[in-house]
């Protein structure tokens, strides 16, 4: 490594850390959530204590192992991203002790990245590639020790009141009352995507409050709230409103690898293996879950 001075205080910032190591923020990132730099994440953000920094760098120079050594770093038990009715269930009904997290597949898979849980469910939605997560994970999560694995494909459309004037699809939409999802989420860019593709001017709708989960942007649709939810088949089901499809998204999990054999994960797979499972996602509808657990992307 060069001779770099070090700041004269007692925690490195994530810039700090890229300029003395000479590497991209991103990167850094990506050492911190495998564990290969010490830091800490008491704060809420990770910050690097110098000390430890300098015997780190130290260690490297003499021909230590240093910089390619893995720090104890256990993620928390916490699984991330985007709000999964049947994923939600399955975490809860197998017992198997893991805390969720959900507030977008974007807001996931960047918390993901900095060691903030075990796994992050997503379903991004890559317009240049029209594919689905591979892109977004290869990009914010690579050099990660991970693995992306198929959850289910789920049906997503419009749902509205029944008895309401039906919409005919993603154009037919202006001049309705839309509940909108946060920024952070898969559906958001995915609505906005299909809106430009449609020639839908978002400036046409009008907003009620955003709903953070799957749940939240139906019900607003049946208390009245609104007129219309971007939302999942089997959530319309549930709440007994009618449902126009637009497309079948692909939902995925991207788990760490040393997490995956540990006991919660174990549990949360094999119950995802289960007959109970294969009945639920059957009476939620709007799912297929034939493809659990194929691989699509190694870190």
């Amino acid at each position: 490594m060069t001779e770099t001075a070090f700041p004269d205080h007692e925690y490195l910032t994530v810039k700090e850390m890229a300029a003395l190591l000479r590497l991209k923020e991103r990167k850094i990132y990506d050492l911190a959530a495998t564990g290969a730099v010490p830091c800490s994440r008491a704060t809420g953000r990770l910050l690097f204590p110098a000390d430890e920094v300098r015997a780190w760098i130290a260690r490297a120079k003499s021909g230590g192992e240093g910089g390619s050594e893995r720090v104890s770093a256990q993620r928390p038990p916490i699984v991330l991203g985007s709000h999964a009715p049947l994923l939600d269930w399955a975490i809860r009904q197998s017992r198997c002790g893991l805390a969720s997290y959900f507030d977008g597949s974007l807001d996931g898979l960047r918390r993901f990245a900095q060691g903030e849980g075990v796994a992050a469910g997503l379903h991004i939605h890559d317009a240049e590639t029209d594919r689905w997560n591979v892109p977004a994970v290869a990009e914010v999560a690579a050099g990660q020790d991970a693995v992306l694995v198929i959850f289910a494909t789920r049906r997503r459309g419009l749902v509205f009141r029944p008895g309401a004037d039906a919409p005919g699809g993603i154009a037919d939409l202006a001049g309705r009352r839309i509940v909108p999802r946060q920024a952070e989420s898969g559906t958001d860019t995915l609505f906005r995507e299909l809106a430009a593709k449609e020639g839908l001017s978002l400036s046409d709708l009008s907003f009620a409050e955003v709903a953070r989960t799957e749940d939240e942007a139906v019900e607003a649709v049946r208390r009245g709230a609104a007129d219309v939810a971007f939302g999942l088949a089997a959530v319309a089901q549930s709440y007994g409103l009618e449902f126009r499809p637009v497309l079948e998204e692909e939902f995925a999990l991207l788990v760490h690898r040393r997490s995956w054999f540990e006991p919660g994960m174990q549990a949360l797979l094999e119950f995802c293996g289960s007959a109970a499972f294969a009945r639920r996602a059957e009476e939620y509808g709007g799912y297929d879950i034939a493809g659990f657990g194929r691989v699509l992307w190694n870190g």
